[in-house]
């Protein structure tokens, strides 16, 4: 569905002048609340929109340095005047000889979707570990596996990719309905189709039980969050690049506030159950950056004798790296605040949207933890199920 550049001008100017409900009543009037006749009965009722906000407060981030400039597309183009919305670029996704990247659908009691499935071509043995990849709005699969170059470290380690794939029918700008209450539970809604996901390829290929992660970009990172908080029984470890915390929106109105402020009225919002890494640019004008902070759960940072802060340098970017061990009550956390990085991937490939080449390797970063943090299996616990008994 295409959306007209007088209505969203008009929205992002009630956003930003605080009249969020004004700003929802003509989101619904000029989409409307439910899907296209034909849509899936288990798509999503309703919608999401991803602004820029303008610039986030309370933030003074650092100029980027010269050369490393943002090479990502902007969601949308009024920004830029021009008349109709930009539509990501299709990106070619190469496939090295003796590699699949399969086309699947997923079909299960809580909904029916694509995703794709890359089978690196190197052959490992015994199960392989498996990174659920969830793109953000307006992304296709294929776009953010280019962007995150995540089937090239396939390759180099030797684990499995799938990439699901959200329709329109299921959000008009293609997002994970991350803010909607019926899919923050584990049982229901999205959640447990990702899970389905995850057992149809375990069914099909040798999944290790314990090395299933899950990560994402922007309302995808904000999903991989859900899992994280809803299916520790699934997954082992989460990333989060440009997200938010799960529960920190219940409607389309504190969606968009939460991203522009990082503020959130809803006391249970908070990081993930399982150990989690998260990126976030300091120029991120679309996802506030203290949503990163409140996802690592890092505010004490520094007054714990196993903390660590860490500041460095890749790829043009400085970036302060702040690490909390594991202590037996809580669970892992890195969180990587990259300085000048706006709403897009840390060293992504700019073959895809929402990926900037400047900064540390967000997918080589990710992989590192996730192979350092496998699941701990209870013992007579089922290998991989899409049930949960999780709220």
């Amino acid at each position: 569905m295409d959306l007209p550049l007088p209505f969203i001008a008009e929205a992002q100017r009630l956003v930003l002048s605080q009249r969020l409900s004004q700003a929802t009543a003509l989101i619904q009037e000029r989409l409307g609340a439910r899907p296209a006749s034909g849509a899936s009965a288990a798509g999503f009722d309703g919608l999401t929109i991803e602004l820029s906000a303008g610039p986030a407060a309370g933030t003074q981030p650092a100029p980027p340095p010269p050369g490393a400039g943002l090479r990502s597309r902007p969601r949308f183009a009024f920004a830029q005047g021009a008349a109709t919305p930009l539509r990501p670029v299709a990106a070619e996704v190469d496939i090295p000889a003796g590699a699949q990247l399969l086309r699947l659908e997923h079909d299960g009691p809580f909904g029916r979707r694509s995703f794709r499935l890359y089978v690196p071509a190197a052959v490992g043995e015994g199960p392989r570990p498996l990174v659920v990849m969830l793109h953000g709005c307006t992304q296709s699969p294929e776009d953010f596996a280019a962007g995150t170059r995540m089937n090239a470290l396939a390759e180099e380690f030797g684990f499995l990719v799938a990439y699901p794939e959200q329709p329109r029918a299921a959000n008009p700008s293609l997002c994970w309905n991350w803010f909607d209450p019926a899919h923050q539970r584990g049982g229901a809604g999205e959640p447990a189709i990702l899970a389905g996901i995850v057992a149809d390829i375990a069914r099909d290929h040798p999944v290790d039980p314990d090395r299933i992660f899950a990560a994402g970009l922007s309302a995808g990172g904000a999903m991989a969050a859900v899992l994280g908080s809803t299916r520790a029984d699934l997954f082992a470890a989460v990333g989060i690049h440009s997200g938010l915390p799960r529960g920190s929106a219940d409607s389309v109105a504190a969606a968009l506030s939460v991203m522009r402020s990082g503020r959130s009225a809803r006391g249970e919002a908070g990081a993930p159950e399982v150990p989690a890494i998260i990126f976030h640019g300091t120029r991120d004008t679309t996802v506030h950056p203290a949503n990163g902070d409140r996802l690592a759960g890092l505010g004490t940072i520094g007054r714990h004798a196993n903390d660590r802060v860490i500041q460095g340098s890749a790829n043009g970017r400085a970036f302060v790296r702040s690490v909390r061990a594991a202590d037996g009550t809580a669970p892992a956390r890195e969180l990587w605040r990259v300085e000048g990085l706006g709403h897009a991937w840390s060293g992504g490939d700019a073959q895809g949207s929402y990926a900037d080449p400047a900064g540390p390797d967000a997918s080589r970063e990710m992989l590192r933890f996730f192979l350092e943090h496998p699941r701990r299996s209870e013992p007579g616990a089922p290998s991989v199920s899409p049930a949960s008994p999780a709220p």
